[in-house]
C-alpha cells in the first residue's frame, strides 16, 4: 500500500467508514458556517483526535445528491485559535 492507492480509491468513490469512525464523528461540532460557499454550502467543524488534540475539518453538503463533502482538514494554529473554537482577531 502507498500513497496512490489511497488517492486512487477516494478519486474512484471507493471509501467506507467504519462504525468506530462513524461514532467519532458525533463528537465534533459546527463552529462556523458557510451558507453561501459554493457550489455548495459548507461549515467548519471542530472535533479532537483519539489522543484528544484538536482538529478542523472543512465539509459542504449537497442537496441534490444528499453527499457530504469533505474539503480540507487541518491542526488548528494556536495563534490563530481560541479554544480552538474562536478565531483570533488580525492584530
Amino acid at each position: 500500500m502507498n500513497i496512490a492507492d489511497i488517492i486512487n480509491a477516494v478519486q474512484a468513490n471507493k471509501v467506507r467508514i467504519t462504525d468506530h469512525a462513524d461514532e467519532e464523528a458525533d463528537a465534533g461540532e459546527i463552529i462556523e458556517d458557510y451558507p453561501t460557499d459554493k457550489p455548495y454550502p459548507s461549515c467548519l467543524i471542530y472535533g479532537q483526535t483519539f489522543g484528544e488534540e484538536p482538529v478542523h475539518s472543512v465539509w459542504a453538503y449537497n442537496e441534490q445528491n444528499l453527499w457530504a463533502v469533505l474539503i480540507t482538514v487541518y491542526r488548528p494554529d494556536p495563534d490563530r485559535w481560541i479554544n480552538w473554537r474562536e478565531r483570533r482577531r488580525k492584530q
